[in-house]
């Protein structure tokens, strides 16, 4: 069992959504200190305002995990001021809703820079102190959508892929040196959080609550599980993709359950790209944020 009391606790992704509520939840299971990171400066300080009101020891900063410079000074500030990081929620993530050959380069860059290479890179940032002490807790957040196909999602599906990869790769590389070295990987589908606004759920598989889900990531950091899918029908894809032809299972997934016409109506919300935008325009070098 892995306690979060008492542990050294940093998001990505932390200002609003699941990263908001894996603040919250670990605050309430007595985390010791919370390290907030996002790059909306605004709602990170809000957000980290409101745990700070509720007597809760938290760290914001505001880090744009594509820029390596900006990773490597958050991480050194943390190690000095905070200490070592126990517990790490790689939540950060966007996703671009249409068609490949409607993707920019810059989107496509954009992706890939925030959904794999930043993920990684903040792990990397924190690994070798989390060895040297011989303890750590990993979550990675990828999705049911790198596990299946599913059209207009194709780049940030192919992210999610690669997270699903180097996640339990990583996983198995960090038991071989020690078992209390942790690594969980999520993958949920469709979760109700603005970032899927106008997708339409599969047949059996209903869009998320995020409080729902990040209880259930909670749950499953503190039992040591090491793969989390959700909900429960995503537990079926591995199984139907390995025992029908490539036909059949596309005929099931997309004509029975709907799942290839899930993104044809995609909204999404801009808030974080308009932040991003922010941040790339100003050129602001990486920083703690006001702290309450």
């Amino acid at each position: 069992m892995t306690a979060i009391k008492g542990k050294t606790v940093l998001v990505t992704g932390a200002a609003r959504g699941l990263g908001k509520l894996m603040c919250e939840e670990s605050a309430l299971r007595g985390a010791k200190e919370i390290i907030m990171w996002d790059i909306d400066e605004e709602t990170l300080n809000t957000t980290a305002n409101e745990l700070a009101a509720k007597g809760h020891s938290v760290h914001p900063y505001v880090v744009d995990v594509t820029d390596v410079e900006q990773i490597e000074w958050a991480a050194s500030d943390i190690k000095s001021s905070v200490g070592t990081v126990d517990i790490l929620f790689n939540n950060a993530g966007i996703v671009v809703g249409k068609s490949f050959v409607e993707h920019t380069d810059a989107d496509i860059e954009k992706t890939i820079a925030i959904n794999v290479l930043g993920v990684m890179r903040v792990a990397k940032a924190f690994l070798s102190d989390m060895i040297a002490q011989k303890s750590c807790h990993i979550i990675n957040i990828a999705s049911a959508a790198g596990m299946i196909a599913n059209p207009n999602m194709s780049v940030y599906a192919s992210s999610k892929w690669a997270v699903l990869g180097w996640s339990e790769s990583l996983r198995l590389e960090l038991e071989e040196i020690n078992k209390n070295l942790r690594v969980l990987t999520v993958t949920p589908s469709y979760i109700n959080t603005g970032m899927f606004d106008g997708v339409k759920a599969p047949m059996l598989t209903p869009i998320m609550e995020p409080d729902k889900i990040v209880a259930r990531i909670m749950k499953a950091v503190e039992k040591n599980e090491i793969l989390l899918r959700a909900p429960f029908v995503v537990n079926a894809i591995p199984m139907l993709k390995g025992i029908l032809p490539t036909r059949v299972f596309d005929y099931v997934a997309g004509d029975l359950m709907g799942v290839y016409e899930s993104m044809d109506k995609f909204k999404g919300h801009d808030k974080a790209a308009k932040a991003t935008s922010k941040k790339d325009a100003t050129e602001e070098a990486p920083r703690a944020a006001s702290k309450a």
